[in-house]
Parts: C-alpha cells; sequence; structure tokens
C-alpha cells in the first residue's frame, strides 16, 4: 500500500502530493513528535509519579484494589508508575498501533506484563465486562491528554467518556485537576501578529503611507491559538494590564461535561492602556490537596528556580477581536469562551456585561482571507518597518521613470511600494492561487490603486506578451516570499519564476533581489538539543526502545534533512563563525547543473556541537540585504539573535540523535552541500 504525502515543491511553489512508502506517515510521526521531549521532562515526570503513588496509597488505604485506567498511554510510562507503586492491574490505552506495540515492548522490558494490558483503541471504543477489553471498571483514572491549550487534544470529550462508561463514581484522578489562568496585557510586537499597521513610505514627492482595507482592520482574525514560548518575549514588549486571573478550573475525578460554555470574571485594570492579548496558561494539582503541582506560568509568575523548560506544553497568546481601551481601577470583565477543542476570549466594560444574558459570543471567522493566507510571522514580517526600509531603499534605486515593473511574492506589498517610488507601470504576479486575488485588490482598492497595478492571474510558465500589453519588463522584483516555504530555501521559486519569464524581460533588465545566498553556522543550543535526544531511563523505567523507534523513523529519511524552527524562541550560542556556502544569482536562470560545495567550518568556541543552522540572505542591491537568519551575534558568549518572522532551518547533527558524547571537542566541522535544480532542494552531510 502507498500513501500521498504533501510536500512543498520549491521548483513550482505549490504543494504536491507524493508517493511515499506506506510507512512514511508512521515514520514521520514518530520522528517529529514530541515523545522525547516528554520523556526529558523531568518536572512532569516526577510530578506524575508523585500523584500515582498518592492515589495508589488512597485507594489501598480505603482496602479496594488499585485498578488503573491510562489513556493515552505513549510508552506505557504512567501505568509503569502505577504498577510500581503497587496497582493491581493497570490498562494502557493508545489508539496509535506503532506506539501501542513499543509500549508493549517497554511495558515487557521492564517486567510489567502480568500488571499492565495494553489496549490498542481509542478510550470511546474500549468495552468492560467479562468478555470485554476491561474485566471491570477502574478506580483511578490516569491520563496525559494535554496540549498547549489544554484541551486542543480532546481531553473534554474523552474524560467525559471515562466517567460515564470506563471508570468507578467517585475515582482517583492523576491529575486531580486542571486550572487556566489569563493576563491582559498590551504588547505592540504581539499585536502585530493579528493586525496590518499603516506602511509609511518615504517617496520623491513627499511622505505615502500604505493601509489596509476597513475589513481587514475589523475582522477579529482566526480562532486558532497562537502558541508561543512566551519566556522567549522580553519583558519590554509586554505591557501587564491586569493581575493573573484563574479563569476556570476542571475536576477530573468528578463527571465531565465537554459540552460549550463559558466563564466570565470581573477584572481591575492595574494600569491604563489598549487591552490587545489576553496571555493564558495551566497548571495541574496532582492530588486533592493541590501540594504536588506542574505549572505552565510564565517567568514574570514565578520564580525562575522553578523553571522547567518544555517544547510540548508552552504558553498562549488569544488575540482580542479589537483593542480596547481600559483605564486603571475601571472594572472590566473578561469572558473565555470554549468549545470540545479551543478557547477564545472577548472583553467587555462592567456596565456593558450586565446588560448582556448570554455573554458567549461564537467562534470568531475570518472574513477577510488576509488572517486564512499570512499566518502570524508573515504579519509580523509586512510590519517590520526597518524590513520595509531596505526594500524602498533598494526600488528607489533602481526603478525609473519608464520602469515596467513585474512582481512575483505571495499577497505583497512590493506592487504598491514600486507604484509610489515612481514605476511608469506596474504589473503583479497572482501566479500560484486565486484565493489571493480579493485580497490584494482589496489593498490596491483601499489605497486608491485599483486601476494603476495589474494583477495577472497566470502562472509564469503561462505568462503571454497580451498580459504585459506588448511591454517588456525593465524592473522584475519579488521579496521572495511564498505560503508554500516551510524551509528557507523554498523561496527560491523566484529563481524558477524568473527563468520561466525571460522572453519577456529586456535585455538589460534589472532583478531585485539580484542574488541570495545560504550561510551557515554551528551552535550549541540551550535545549532544543533536548526533541531529537534519546533518553534511555526514565524515573527508572528502561525507554531505549522508543529512542530506537525514534531513531529509526529518523533514519527513515528525516534526519538526513533539515527542520524549520523559530529560533527566537530557543536560544543558542554560535560556536562558528557565519559562513556564506552557496550563491545563486538571480540574473541568470537556474543552471542545468548541480550547485555543490564543501569544506569545512571552524568552532571557535567551546561548546557542544548540537547542530548547524542554515538561512538565507537576500542581496537586494548592490549594498542592501536582508536576512531570513542570524541578526546579529549579540555577545562574546556567543549569544545570537534570530529574524522572528522566518523560521530557520536547523540540521542536528548524529551525536545528537545517538546521543555520543564526544571525549574531545572537535576544531572544526566538514561538510557538503548541494543544490539540485531539478527538485529545488538541498541534501547536506556533515561530519565532526
Amino acid at each position: 500500500m502507498k500513501t500521498f504525502c504533501g510536500r512543498a515543491n520549491p521548483t513550482t511553489g505549490a504543494m504536491e502530493w507524493i508517493e511515499e512508502d506506506e510507512n512514511y506517515d508512521y515514520h514521520q510521526e514518530i520522528a517529529r513528535s514530541r515523545y522525547a521531549d516528554m520523556l526529558h521532562d523531568k518536572d512532569r515526570n516526577t510530578k506524575y509519579y508523585q500523584g500515582i503513588r498518592a492515589a495508589v496509597s488512597r485507594v489501598k488505604e480505603r482496602g479496594e484494589k488499585a485498578i488503573v485506567l491510562d489513556i493515552g498511554t505513549g510508552t506505557g510510562l504512567l501505568s509503569m508508575m502505577a504498577a510500581a507503586a503497587g496497582a493491581d492491574f493497570c490498562y494502557a490505552v493508545e489508539v496509535f498501533k506503532p506506539m501501542a506495540n513499543a509500549a508493549v515492548k517497554i511495558v515487557e522490558k521492564n517486567g510489567f506484563q502480568d500488571k499492565i494490558k495494553v489496549i490498542n483503541k481509542h478510550s470511546t471504543e474500549v468495552t468492560v465486562g467479562p468478555d470485554g477489553d476491561m474485566q471491570c471498571r477502574a478506580n483511578i483514572l490516569v491520563t496525559e491528554l494535554f496540549d498547549t491549550e489544554l484541551i486542543g487534544e480532546g481531553a473534554l470529550p474523552t474524560y467525559e467518556h471515562a466517567h460515564k462508561y470506563l471508570v468507578q463514581e467517585g475515582c482517583e484522578a492523576v491529575p486531580h485537576r486542571a486550572t487556566v489562568y489569563a493576563q491582559l496585557v498590551e504588547s505592540k510586537r504581539m499585536w502585530s501578529w493579528n493586525k496590518l499597521f499603516p506602511v509609511h513610505v518615504e517617496a520623491e514627492d513627499g511622505e505615502k503611507m500604505i493601509v489596509s482595507p476597513s475589513e481587514v482592520e475589523k475582522c477579529p482574525g482566526v480562532p486558532s491559538v497562537c502558541d508561543i514560548q512566551l519566556n522567549q518575549m522580553p519583558s519590554s514588549d509586554i505591557t501587564v494590564l491586569s493581575d493573573v486571573v484563574t479563569m476556570f478550573s476542571v475536576d477530573f475525578s468528578k463527571p465531565v461535561k465537554s459540552a460549550s460554555t463559558h466563564y466570565r470574571v470581573q477584572l481591575e485594570p492595574i494600569k491604563s492602556g489598549k487591552a490587545q492579548i489576553v496571555l493564558s496558561w495551566w497548571d495541574i494539582d496532582m492530588d486533592p490537596s493541590g501540594t504536588i503541582n506542574c505549572t505552565m506560568a510564565p517567568y514574570w509568575v514565578k520564580s525562575t528556580s522553578a523553571f522547567q523548560w518544555r517544547d510540548h506544553w508552552m504558553q498562549c497568546v488569544y488575540f482580542l477581536p479589537n483593542e480596547e481601551p481600559v483605564l486603571q481601577g475601571e472594572l472590566v470583565c473578561l469572558t473565555a469562551c470554549r468549545d470540545e477543542y479551543s478557547l477564545w476570549y472577548k472583553l467587555q466594560k462592567a456596565r456593558e456585561e450586565e446588560n448582556k444574558i448570554d455573554a458567549c459570543v461564537e467562534s470568531p471567522v475570518c472574513r477577510c482571507q488576509a488572517h486564512l493566507l499570512w499566518n502570524r510571522p508573515r504579519f509580523g514580517e509586512l510590519n517590520d518597518q526597518n524590513r520595509t526600509h531596505q526594500y524602498v531603499r533598494a526600488l528607489a534605486e533602481v526603478l525609473k521613470t519608464d520602469s515596467v515593473c513585474l512582481c512575483i511574492s505571495d499577497g505583497s506589498l512590493l506592487p504598491v511600494l514600486a507604484h509610489y517610488l515612481g514605476a511608469k507601470q506596474v504589473l503583479y504576479f497572482l501566479s500560484l492561487s486565486s484565493l489571493w486575488f480579493s485580497l490584494i485588490f482589496s489593498f490596491f482598492k483601499a489605497n486608491h490603486l485599483e486601476d494603476k497595478i495589474k494583477i495577472i492571474e497566470a502562472r509564469p510558465e503561462l505568462l503571454t506578451a497580451s498580459h504585459l500589453e506588448d511591454e517588456k519588463i525593465s524592473v522584475l522584483v519579488g521579496e521572495p516570499f511564498f505560503t508554500t516555504s516551510l524551509l528557507p530555501w523554498h523561496n527560491l521559486y523566484f529563481w524558477y519564476a524568473r527563468t520561466a519569464v525571460t522572453s519577456h524581460l529586456t535585455s538589460s533588465v534589472t532583478v531585485l533581489p539580484q542574488s541570495a545566498s545560504l550561510h551557515m553556522m554551528v551552535v550549541e543550543f540551550q535545549d532544543l538539543w533536548r526533541i531529537r535526544s534519546p533518553c534511555g531511563t526514565c524515573e527508572g523505567f528502561d525507554v531505549r526502545t522508543m529512542d530506537d523507534m525514534i531513531k529509526n523513523s529518523l533514519n527513515f529519511r528525516e534526519s538526513k534533512e533539515a527542520e524549520p524552527h523559530p529560533l527566537w524562541e530557543y536560544p543558542c550560542k554560535s560556536l562558528s563563525d557565519p559562513q556564506e556556502v552557496l550563491t545563486f544569482d538571480f540574473r541568470k536562470t537556474v543552471p542545468q547543473h548541480c550547485l555543490s560545495t564543501e569544506g569545512s567550518i571552524s568552532l571557535l568556541r567551546k561548546g557542544t556541537s548540537h547542530g548547524a543552522v542554515l538561512w538565507m540572505e537576500y542581496h537586494l542591491a548592490a549594498d542592501i540585504s536582508v536576512s531570513t537568519g542570524l541578526m546579529q551575534i549579540s555577545n562574546e558568549k556567543g549569544n545570537c539573535e534570530w529574524n522572528p518572522h522566518c523560521k530557520q532551518a536547523v540540521y542536528f547533527f548524529s551525536s545528537v540523535i545517538e546521543s555520543q558524547s564526544l571525549s574531545d571537542l572537535p576544531s572544526a566541522i566538514i561538510y557538503a552541500i548541494n543544490f539540485d535544480p531539478k527538485t529545488g532542494e538541498i541534501a547536506m552531510d556533515f561530519k565532526l
């Protein structure tokens, strides 16, 4: 059996369905899973173990047998904790077949096969009775079904079903309860991920401005949570407007309702400002008294001494539908609404709320298209005035009054900049998707440019002279940015598009950017390495079967590839200088032959070489460049600042994946990098 997987094709700029081996999906799931990260989460594991021991003791003290139901068992870790704590029997439920098979092996390896039964089913399909999957209902319910938003993985309907059909009334639950917290803040940086600010352009005939269409201004955005490593957000980017408030709690030892509902809290702002964002996180109490607590609170709420890095649970950023001015001391009402799987927030003046009978608003829906087509980092990028200024400088250098300008980039505002800076004629490609048409047209209309910039709905290879009204293109521009790009070099689609339109270009055409270069640096990560590092033993249990499984899946393909990560969220220090390794000249067409390079990169600082980071730099004009990666190395220790709007490519060295401790620190890394113009992909290999 074959499986079809979507992969970005940098040569066409499209998502394409590739036929893969039937195991590909499963290997992807394992290779990119957060299992390693969870097994490395000492705080989580220790507290689960303490909570499970306490629950088993409470049941035993009542003179009952301890029968455990563990839903979403994964490696079987929590069931083994229960068996080791003295539980009489455990039912470990896991729906993902390869994972259930691994759990069986891990349970056997640790000698608990007589105490633990692994059930490869969804918990809602588990049966109870003499001929069922479970002999009787459990009196201890253990689960780890939570995501950053708490309920996004379906915890509520799963608990609701378990209480009805699988556990006894008055059962013990680990965790016992979860509590969701919220805090109102103003943050221009985070708000820039959801709204487009006016763009100011210095032109020869005075300052011009690009404004958003009113439907984009008023749009509440999309309901999906923005989950980030909030601990990497500097306090200077956040103005706290309220104290932390408890929004709601869920007691998992009692029947749980998953039906949509809402929770209301009155807040007294501690500072006047513009309420834009609700920051939210949760904690779990592993026991009824709340003495065993595991919290996701950010650094300004709890002391850093208790800080545990984790990537499987982070913090939530919710954008209010509109910016609301609040006054210090003047009460407001914050409403959290939820359905089975997601949360959203609304803020009202306290007196407004008194007149509303049902404050539960419908989930926000984007009707302007912008929030569906631009992701949050893209909003941030479009709002970056420094970046825009570089493009304005470069365009001002290359545009003349008789320039005929063609732009190739997804949802770009470059055509407006080109028009303001004096191009005679501006044409705009919507080569990849008709979805862009209405959004971009609405921007042109809002700025009274609908008859000044012509939108061409055609793929580059299908461009005709009549599309261009028999003009030749003298200036070809792109950011370049394409929504299908996953890795930094996928935006090289611009080069393929440039090649496809060659016959429509003047012989002296100016291409902006004129070239791109691939850069690389060897780094030591503070924490990110953990997501790919084997665990060995976890709380005294041997989980090497899981390590081997992840390693095999990585070797299936993924470990030979780089993976995208937004490195502003994941601190690292440079062990080498950044190095330019390949260049791509957009003034020429895509070559027929591969572009290859090999060499070595010297290590200048002591540290563990976890991997290489790769990014693109675009050379807009002679002395003007924009980087999608390293912005600067900020101190002698080698701490790095990264472009916050882009994901960088991370290639983890095999020493991380195989957990080798190198006896001697290497002095250099040997690399080989190859760009294949037929696929648009970059293959790489590193040796320490």
